[in-house]
């Protein structure tokens, strides 16, 4: 009798479990002991694991007061509108990074304007040879890179796929069930960086970074109208200096349609995966 799907003890040594799809082992990873497994013949409940499982959000130490403050202080933002509570329906998303000193797995949690938890991110698939690697090189840029977006329930909502590149980098936005929603390709290296937005083969806008810092970006639709904006909000010089961890402040000015409002949501994690993780790091 087949092994029936679900979380196994990893079998490369990692710590944590890996997802058993019923005929091989798949990408999707998760820290800690394995809940029981399912029932023979019990599907998966999307990428984030078996039927009703839900990961545990990521842990931060920003507070409400600490979210509103990044918002309006240091991103300059104040947006009186109330969003709808979700990671596609808020005006404001704030997008902060897990401080961690040796950073093996990209950990983000994503807040509204308010401050309130509705969302996460969680690097996926990684080897524990990547992570050693990791640890004692500074070789990101070399590795393939997975983000799984989920909601506030742990239910994944996007892929993000950075493959491995040399000097620029392009981001495939995806569905939970694979399903390409579009891409963000970065098309310069030296200047003001910019981002083609793209799906379908075509060109629905740019992101722009507005000096040669990388640090501000707007993103602006196929007529050249800025339609959202990305700011990096300055930590303190110790967070710079001794982690990778960075923070985002997106800004919408409109409501927008699919597929460019996903790719919108996945711009800071784009902007962060393709310049920044890149830039620093323990080796």
């Amino acid at each position: 009798m087949s092994t029936p799907p679900g979380w196994y003890d990893d079998p490369s040594g990692a710590p944590g479990s890996r997802w058993w799809d019923g005929n091989q082992w798949t990408d999707h990873t998760q820290p800690g002991s394995p809940p029981p497994p399912p029932q023979h013949g019990q599907p998966p409940g999307g990428w984030g694991g078996p039927q009703g499982y839900q990961p545990p959000p990521i842990q931060t130490s920003h507070t409400p007061d600490r979210i509103q403050r990044q918002v309006q202080e240091r991103a300059g933002v104040h947006v009186p509108a109330q969003g709808g509570g979700s990671l596609f329906s808020e005006p404001v998303l704030v997008v902060n990074q897990k401080t961690k000193l040796i950073e093996l797995t990209n950990e983000y949690a994503v807040f509204n304007q308010q401050g309130t938890q509705i969302g996460s991110v969680v690097q996926v698939g990684q080897s524990a040879l990547k992570k050693v690697a990791r640890f004692l090189w500074s070789l990101d840029q070399f590795f393939t890179h997975r983000l799984e977006v989920r909601d506030a329930a742990g239910v994944p909502q996007l892929l993000l796929t950075r493959p491995r590149k040399f000097l620029k980098s392009k981001v495939i936005v995806a569905l939970p069930d694979g399903r390409e929603v579009g891409r963000i390709v970065q098309q310069n290296v030296f200047g003001k960086i910019s981002f083609s937005i793209e799906a379908d083969g075509n060109r629905l806008g740019m992101l722009k970074a507005e000096n040669w810092r990388a640090w501000n970006f707007s993103i602006v639709d196929h007529t050249d109208a800025e339609i959202a904006r990305v700011t990096k909000t300055w930590e303190g010089l110790a967070r710079t200096l001794f982690t990778t961890a960075d923070n985002y402040v997106v800004q919408l000015h409109r409501p927008l349609p699919q597929p460019m409002l996903s790719l919108v949501v996945a711009s800071a994690l784009t902007i962060d995966t393709a310049l920044k993780q890149d830039s620093r790091g323990f080796g």
